[in-house]
């Protein structure tokens, strides 16, 4: 009898030590995806600070920005395949470990070209982070409702650490000066190395996708060619050379990516799911929403900090209701969407969007403080309410097998959306302005970027319309058959 009560106690200590070891599994996931949102909001607070400390133009600013997520969203698909093909943990921990060192780098960078480069360095580590942090967690919460709440959990961390960026980086700006920025993550960084060393547990694809280097080379050649083009006219106008080669080249890498990729056995990009309405519509709709993002987050801290001459302290605060509205409605959409579908969040999203842009926009002049911090709210509240639904509609009708592969896509839209959305607004901004102080010239890029952000925001409302009804859904169905015999025949 004393036997089995032994043996029952050793039965029960080693089933909490495993659930122990999933849920520091889930916190060491948790807090990467915080640092590298937190990277990701953390700097725009600091920008004005970094550009008059390396004495910096506007686009060379701008470039502190888009280098990041620039990068991260040309090589977060090659990473997350990587991570199926060579092991989770591993790539996993080489990407905490360079964000961590470009971390470092960044704080001790001499001047605005080698920030760029160093944020260039986390970038590539942060490609590693979250779509790899998903798979580990998804490979460590076996039951499809402790899976859902992991999921949960690592989402919510998520909307919080871009809540946080702005107001920590005020503060931190503030009170020590921009490098500090960079400080917070090296030590959260080297703990978490060691720990997913001894917690987390390995893990591979049992069939990972094959690499793709001419689809890499293609997508990198685009989305580089695209931005530097955008971020660049004021420097050399619509017409020059320079920006027509530019934009000629990103047109041809479009055109070559989607020919090659579509014979392509194992692409990096499956064209296919592009005749599914519902996940054409959700890239787009990822696309302008962090467009609206990105481009809202480098227009206000711009105005803010040199226009209303607030310190990074008091624009940090002032991003507060913004911060307050995301968190708050990004748990609210998800339960809408898991009730409701995608239809109901994604036009509050929209309407969100577009009325803040409007308002912002139309009563620039004559529109209070008061009024200013509605817009902000309300930009939050669109973000968050839109989010939540992005990758639901994507998968909607997508076969199990191609899930993954979809959500990276919706991934890399995001990205790209706030990439363009600090290019193009930077760009309308750097083309008005000499100086920022120069009030009456930044007046017109202020409604001309916020109309902008409306047009974001009607965007997301009109395919969010036309995506979520019964034809869409009708065109996805059609679609995962489809690819299904397909499969089935290769």
């Amino acid at each position: 009898m004393a036997t089995k009560n032994i043996s029952e106690a050793h039965s029960t200590q080693n089933a909490e030590l495993s659930d122990f070891r999933r849920n520091l599994v889930l916190i060491l996931c948790c807090i990467s995806v915080f640092l590298a949102g937190l990277d990701t909001s953390i700097l725009n607070i600091a920008l004005p600070s970094i550009q008059h400390d390396f004495h910096a133009s506007i686009s060379e600013a701008q470039w502190t920005l888009d280098a990041y997520t620039l990068v991260i969203a040309s090589i977060l698909m090659l990473s997350s395949s990587t991570a199926d093909r060579v092991g989770r943990r591993r790539i996993f921990q080489i990407g905490v470990s360079l964000f961590t060192l470009g971390s470092l780098l960044c704080s001790l960078a001499p001047d605005i070209t080698w920030l760029i480069v160093f944020r260039m360095m986390q970038a590539v580590g942060g490609s590693m982070l979250n779509p790899v942090a998903m798979s580990i967690i998804s490979n460590t919460f076996i039951e499809p409702s402790e899976r859902a709440r992991a999921i949960g959990a690592w989402g919510g961390v998520a909307g919080i650490s871009l809540s946080l960026g702005p107001i920590l980086g005020g503060f931190l700006v503030n009170s020590i000066g921009w490098r500090s920025i960079f400080w917070i993550n090296v030590p959260i960084g080297i703990v978490v190395v060691l720990l997913t060393a001894r917690f987390v547990p390995e893990s591979k694809a049992p069939h990972p996708r094959r690499f793709d280097p001419i689809g890499q080379v293609l997508v990198i050649a685009l989305l580089g060619l695209l931005i530097y083009g955008i971020i660049e006219v004021p420097s050399y106008g619509w017409t020059s050379f320079q920006i027509l080669a530019c934009l000629l080249g990103a047109a041809i890498c479009l055109v070559g990516l989607i020919g090659y990729e579509r014979v392509r056995q194992e692409p990096l990009i499956d064209i296919r799911f592009f005749r599914s309405a519902p996940f054409s519509g959700a890239s787009v709709i990822a696309l302008c929403a962090f467009m609206a993002q990105g481009g809202f987050m480098i227009l206000n801290t711009l105005y803010l900090q040199d226009i209303l001459h607030f310190s990074p302290l008091q624009a940090g605060i002032t991003f507060l209701p913004m911060a307050v509205f995301l968190a708050i409605s990004s748990p609210l959409s998800g339960r809408v969407v898991g009730r409701y579908g995608s239809r109901r969040s994604l036009l509050i999203g929209g309407v969100a969007i577009a009325i803040a842009g409007l308002l912002a926009a139309i009563l620039y002049n004559s529109l209070p403080f008061i009024g200013l911090l509605v817009c902000y709210a309300l930009v939050g509240a669109g973000i968050g309410w839109a989010n939540a639904s992005i990758s639901n509609t994507a998968l909607a009708g997508m076969p199990r097998a191609q899930a993954g592969a979809a959500a990276g896509i919706a991934s890399t839209m995001r990205q790209l959306g706030a990439a363009l959305g600090v290019a193009i607004i930077g760009s309308v901004i750097a083309s008005r302005v000499t100086h920022l102080t120069a009030s009456s010239g930044f007046a017109d890029a202020y409604r001309i970027s916020w109309s902008i952000i409306a047009a974001c925001g009607f965007a997301v409302l009109f395919l969010g319309l036309i995506t979520t009804g019964a034809w869409a859904k009708r065109t996805a169905t059609q679609n995962a058959q489809r690819m299904q015999l397909e499969m089935e025949h290769m």
